[in-house]
């Protein structure tokens, strides 16, 4: 767990540390004094949950803070039922791609924690870009789940590549749990 002094805090908040200290003394930000000494701590954790109760940016701490997930999906109902389970108040920060040209695009520069492929947009695209993702050594821990179509006929393919397998149509909020435990054990997701 980082702790960080009320120095490092007030560089964080961009206040003076005196403004920090006073938010610690009133309670509004959780910590604890050194034994023996007069000097503050706060853990990361707190200090985030602190930023979004009071809508201040996370600055340095978005990218541990909040699961990034890029949603790769033509299918518009299925994209605005995912974010919706997929809130930035629950750490969750969502970005969108409608083909492998356009995930390939997000994913160099949004470095997602998790990529979700609907396999509606074609089997072949879709696989495609999950074995490139793969190939890519940046993207080697990156969660791939795939959204496979009930549309009877059986799909098979080599799903080495692939974390998890959701069927369509699925409970949006499992995934979203799914989720925040696969990122949770690699990040500290603060809900």
């Amino acid at each position: 767990m980082k702790v960080f002094t009320t120095g490092q805090v007030a560089k964080i908040c961009k206040v003076a540390p005196r403004t920090v200290s006073k938010w610690f003394d009133s309670g509004r930000l959780k910590g604890y004094r050194i034994p023996g000494s007069q000097d503050r701590r706060i853990p990361r954790e707190y200090l985030i949950r602190f930023l979004k109760e009071h809508g201040m940016p996370l600055g340095d701490l978005e990218d541990e803070a909040m699961a990034k997930v890029l949603i790769v999906a033509q299918d518009q109902v299925l994209i605005e039922n995912l974010k919706r389970e997929l809130p930035m108040e629950k750490s969750f920060k969502v970005a969108v791609a409608a083909s492998g040209f356009e995930a390939g695009i997000h994913a160099e520069s949004f470095h997602p924690d998790c990529i979700i492929v609907d396999f509606s947009i074609g089997k072949v695209e879709a696989l495609q870009i999950c074995q490139n993702l793969r190939k890519n050594a940046d993207f080697s821990e990156t969660i791939l789940i795939a959204l496979l179509p009930d549309d009877g006929s059986p799909i098979t393919f080599d799903r080495s590549s692939i974390n998890e397998t959701f069927k369509k149509p699925f409970d949006a909020n499992l995934l979203a749990e799914r989720l925040r435990t696969l990122i949770g054990a690699k990040k500290e997701l603060i809900s």
